[in-house]
């Protein structure tokens, strides 16, 4: 586990150039633009901070595994549904990135879960898990499986240099939920999702040796990853979020819960904004965890219901973009879904 401390004591030179001045981050509002207002307008009230508003982050200790991570959130998943892992027809599986290069976790995962289904893996970066729920939800619609299971994780620390400033913002994390056939009027009830290629080229990720000599892969953001994505970030929100409501045959008005994935401090008031929703309205687990990848908009999910600001029978609006992959938004009618716990306080 992080804190801000950790960064000061560690690197003291980058915190205080940080605060001193801008250094190489994506997020800087020196060139503004109508299409970025809203996003700068969310964003100011946290410049003055080089920590950007995180304040914990949780990462994966030595001698842990993605895949043992993913295997954990799995199994307390089934257990909540009360599920077997061999009545589960197919796992979804989106590591971010997976223990091994160039091959996914989801056959290894099926492995050490002791499943007999099928597995395969996915990827629609921070995305993930929204365009796994709509796949899992068509397939079951479509009878060609009953029961889905979709585990997503994201390791960050893993890929990102700790003296980069984006360290400072990320954290580890995992995942699961099951699909299965809802009631009428319940569940999935509309959805929308479009590629970002206009993301295309903000991160890049090279390979890499590590301290012992063995290959990573490193992400790095471009000098105009900042521009790119708070000139695009309005039109992703505002055109899914509408689509995937107009699919579902209700107004923003009706909705109760935004839920979004939050790569940072401010995104769920600014997504909120757009939207013309309450920002009381919306779950943020930034300052708890940071930005998680393709994991954050379920723990988002699971915070709201674990805390118990989701009632059956209310519209849940879900919005996650990922870069150089997708933007994708859903409309959820809550029905009687069981949850476990939510984490233990840092």
């Amino acid at each position: 586990m992080r804190r801000n401390d950790y960064w000061r004591s560690r690197h003291a030179d980058l915190v205080a150039a940080a605060e001193r001045e801008f250094i190489s981050t994506p997020w800087r509002d020196d060139d503004g633009s109508d299409a970025t207002r809203i996003f700068d307008e969310e964003m100011q009230p946290y410049l003055g901070d080089p920590f950007r508003g995180a304040r914990v982050r949780r990462v994966l200790g030595r001698g842990e595994t993605v895949l043992g991570l993913e295997c954990r959130a799995a199994q307390r998943a089934l257990a909540c549904a009360g599920v077997a892992p061999r009545d589960v027809d197919l796992l979804i599986a989106s590591s971010f990135l997976s223990d091994q290069i160039g091959v996914g976790n989801a056959a290894f995962l099926a492995r050490e879960l002791g499943m007999h289904g099928a597995a395969w893996n996915l990827e629609a970066t921070c995305s993930s898990a929204l365009v796994a729920l709509q796949t899992a939800s068509g397939l079951v619609c479509a009878g060609q499986y009953r029961r889905v299971l979709v585990v997503t994780s994201c390791s960050y620390s893993r890929t990102i240099e700790e003296r980069n400033i984006l360290a400072w913002t990320v954290g580890d994390g995992a995942s699961a939920f099951l699909v299965e056939p809802a009631g009428a009027g319940d569940g999935l009830l509309g959805f929308h999702t479009m590629h970002t290629g206009a993301t295309c080229g903000a991160f890049s990720y090279e390979l890499t040796l590590d301290p012992s000599g063995a290959p990573r892969i490193t992400m790095t953001a471009s000098r105009v990853a900042g521009r790119v994505l708070r000139e695009t970030s309005e039109y992703y929100v505002r055109t899914c979020c509408a689509r995937a409501l107009r699919a579902a045959g209700v107004a923003v008005r009706d909705v109760a819960l935004l839920v979004c994935n939050t790569p940072t401090a401010w995104f769920a008031r600014f997504a909120a904004r757009v939207l013309g929703i309450n920002p009381d309205h919306t779950v943020d687990t930034f300052p708890l965890y940071g930005n998680l990848g393709p994991s954050l908009w379920p723990v988002n999910l699971h915070h709201a219901a674990a805390t118990r600001r989701l009632r059956s029978g209310d519209l849940v609006l879900l919005y996650a973009i990922g870069s150089a992959s997708a933007a994708s938004a859903a409309v959820l009618r809550w029905g009687d879904v069981r949850v476990g716990p939510a984490p233990q306080p840092a």
